[in-house]
């Protein structure tokens, strides 16, 4: 009998040996095996991410996720696109819906804290819009008026240094923000000035304001742990090569962000 249970326990013994511990897998070996990258994107903010006429996305953001699938796994129709908004795209990441955001997300000291960003793919600066028959001309014209920020975004920190005593309004997306202008619910948007140029080019009743109040340099942004390194490596290696073979700044002209 004592010798069944040594024998036994020897067995036991050899099995646990000969199998092997599984690896737990990063986030780029989880997406290489996918076949399939996997990215949050925006599709109210020509133009880096919108709808086109037929319902497709399309735009600076998108064209930039589709270099990033051909980087990674050879193709850039290995892709989907999630589309997010700016209050709800951290969370999106955060939750594993998307392996990255390429959303018009600026590097922020508190972003920081909770994501890693790749090496900067364009820069852009907070700006106002107004209406063409407004007599508001700087941030300090403002005071006591009423302006839109969009939720998520870093416009509203920018407002409440600058002028503390506007009153500041919330709108989820730009196209929402942009009604409420128009509806003379506002007397601005404060936003970054490439998304709000966009709305001026196609509509003459509005202008962009010359100012510009800070400098914003948007980023993929990926999980802020381990398993994500390999990846932020891969996505930085993709963004530099575009740099280095003027295919980035190709991109921005297409997509009117470069005079």
């Amino acid at each position: 009998m004592f010798k069944n249970i040594i024998l036994l326990l020897l067995c036991c013994f050899i099995f646990t040996a000969c199998v092997k511990k599984e690896v737990p897998k990063d986030d780029l070996t989880k997406i290489l095996e996918r076949g399939k990258l996997i990215v949050g994107v925006r599709d109210d903010t020509a133009p880096f991410g919108f709808r086109d006429q037929k319902g497709n996305l399309t735009g600076y953001d998108i064209e930039l996720a589709k270099q990033l699938a051909k980087g990674i796994l050879g193709s850039e129709k290995k892709i989907e696109f999630v589309p997010v908004t700016a209050s709800d795209r951290i969370i999106k990441l955060s939750s594993g819906e998307v392996d990255m955001l390429a959303a018009t997300m600026s590097i922020t000291n508190n972003r920081l804290q909770i994501l890693n960003f790749s090496a900067p793919y364009y820069y852009a600066g907070q700006a106002i819009l107004v209406n063409k028959s407004s007599n508001m001309t700087s941030l300090r014209d403002f005071q006591g008026k009423r302006l839109i920020v969009i939720f998520g975004s870093t416009s509203e920190g920018t407002l409440r240094t600058n002028v503390p005593e506007v009153e500041i309004i919330g709108y989820k997306t730009y196209r929402e923000a942009y009604k409420a202008l128009k509806a003379g619910k506002a007397d601005g948007i404060v936003a970054d000035d490439s998304i709000l140029m966009n709305y001026a080019v196609k509509d003459s009743s509005v202008h962009v304001l010359p100012k510009r109040y800070s400098k914003e340099p948007y980023a993929v942004a990926v999980r802020k742990e381990s398993d994500s390194e390999r990846l932020l490596e891969s996505i930085d290696y993709v963004i530099e090569n575009l740099q280095r073979t003027g295919k980035l700044f190709r991109m921005q002209e297409k997509w009117k962000l470069k005079d």
